[in-house]
């Protein structure tokens, strides 16, 4: 299983909005043991760890969000992995901050993350946790995914956040399907 969260490289996009699929995983290093290192050949951060028996990767592409796509391809070539084993985390400026939707397959819902994606790896058959940002403007978008979270918002997504174990166990353990009935 490869389960990857989006987001950009770098200190100044740390605890922005579009960073959301990033803070995600990090709230998993502790509970999963992981340490994160760099893989020049997939340009990403990877981590593994044993879950339910079986090896699980942790991706955080370093490619910048709008060439996510590239980095989880060249990730999943390089190691002989299969496409349909990928789940991404991601923001959603159509959700309320910290509301949760998992589904499998779709488009990208305009998100270029996702577009990335669903081009490189030619298909749209991959799980998402999409994690509501929010968003009343619609016309200052990158401003607005590339702003950091206020205090109030930060403890909303600590919610979320402290849920991420659980929901990676359960995913792995029982499906899409089980996590969409108990988490969405």
């Amino acid at each position: 299983m490869i389960i990857v969260g989006l987001g950009n490289p770098g200190k100044e996009y740390q605890n922005t909005r579009h960073n959301v699929g990033f803070m995600f995983l990090d709230s998993l290093i502790g509970p999963f043991k992981l340490q994160f290192k760099i893989d020049k050949k997939a340009n990403t951060l990877v981590a593994t760890s044993i879950i339910k028996g079986e090896k699980h990767y942790f991706l955080k592409p370093l490619t910048y969000m709008n060439a996510s796509g590239n980095a989880v391809a060249a990730f999943i070539k390089y190691y002989h992995l299969e496409n349909e084993k990928v789940i991404v985390i991601h923001d959603d400026m159509d959700l309320p901050t910290g509301k949760m939707r998992i589904r499998f397959k779709g488009s990208s819902g305009g998100h270029n993350g996702i577009k990335s994606i669903i081009s490189c790896l030619h298909t749209e058959e991959f799980d998402r946790i999409r994690i509501g940002i929010g968003h009343e403007d619609k016309n200052n978008v990158i401003d607005f995914v590339l702003s950091n979270f206020n205090a109030e918002e930060r403890k909303i997504l600590e919610e979320v956040f402290v849920q991420a174990p659980n929901i990676i166990t359960d995913y792995v353990t029982h499906g899409i399907n089980y996590i969409m009935n108990h988490y969405n």
